[in-house]
């Protein structure tokens, strides 16, 4: 993939948005590291759910075109391309559950989902292009995190399509075991429709109870734990 140059004049160019590509990439393997991977989460945000993470090793020849912030595609383009890095890169998909977040915190439970993802990956990283502020703890090799990175780095954008993918139907799953809350409509986050949901049933196991408003919910906590995983255990990562 041919690198951007960077524009002459850059406070003209404030408002348009970023586009990923593999320059930092390239410049991790000029400094002898290579594979490069990237990692990203999805669902730091919902008050339901596992977080997921995902790593992927992207084949220099093979990048699928459109990769993008996740949140930047629809969900049918998000499909399309979840397809496309499965059958040409190297992926891992670890999560990390509900009680996990309770027990720890949100950020510590995302950055262990995306560690197992990372250390799940069939090929070992020589170095790690991760989205946000942190590298997670106890890698066996060096990374750099990158605010906007998934708007950044072709690697990251991949991550982030397949932990959203994943997610997303995970969350469809648990729709039809609790079809009180609409998980499959907003995959757990706080939406009216959900927090509805909550005050007339209350929650159940899939709740992250640590979460305002969940910790001012009073009632019995409906007590049903399913496995929402698409194929994958939820605590543990999926190579391939």
């Amino acid at each position: 993939m041919k690198p951007r140059t960077s524009p002459d004049s850059p406070m003209l160019f404030e408002d348009v948005p970023l586009v990923p590509d593999f320059r930092l990439e390239l410049k991790a393997r000029k400094a002898g590291h290579w594979p490069v991977a990237g990692a990203d989460e999805a669902g730091r945000g919902p008050l339901a759910g596992p977080v997921v993470a995902a790593a992927v090793i992207l084949d220099p020849k093979r990048i699928p075109n459109g990769l993008n912030d996740s949140k930047q595609l629809s969900a049918q383009k998000r499909e399309e391309l979840f397809k496309q890095i499965l059958a040409s890169a190297t992926v891992s998909i670890a999560s990390s559950s509900s009680t996990r977040i309770d027990e720890t915190d949100i950020r510590k439970a995302s950055l262990d989902a995306m560690r197992r993802a990372i250390c799940g990956l069939s090929i070992p990283p020589s170095y790690v292009l991760t989205d946000g502020l942190d590298v997670p703890p106890g890698l066996a090799c060096p990374g750099q995190a990158i605010v906007k990175g998934d708007a950044r780095s072709v690697s990251i954008a991949a991550a982030s399509i397949v932990a959203k993918v994943t997610r997303d139907r995970m969350m469809a799953r648990a729709d039809s075991t609790f079809p009180a809350y609409g998980f499959a409509a907003h995959v757990g986050y706080g939406t009216p429709q959900h927090r509805a949901g909550i005050e007339k049933h209350g929650p159940c196991s899939l709740h992250r109870m640590s979460f305002s408003p969940l910790k001012k919910v009073q009632g019995v906590e409906i007590e049903i734990d399913i496995d929402i995983g698409i194929g994958i255990d939820i605590d543990n990562p999926v190579r391939g």
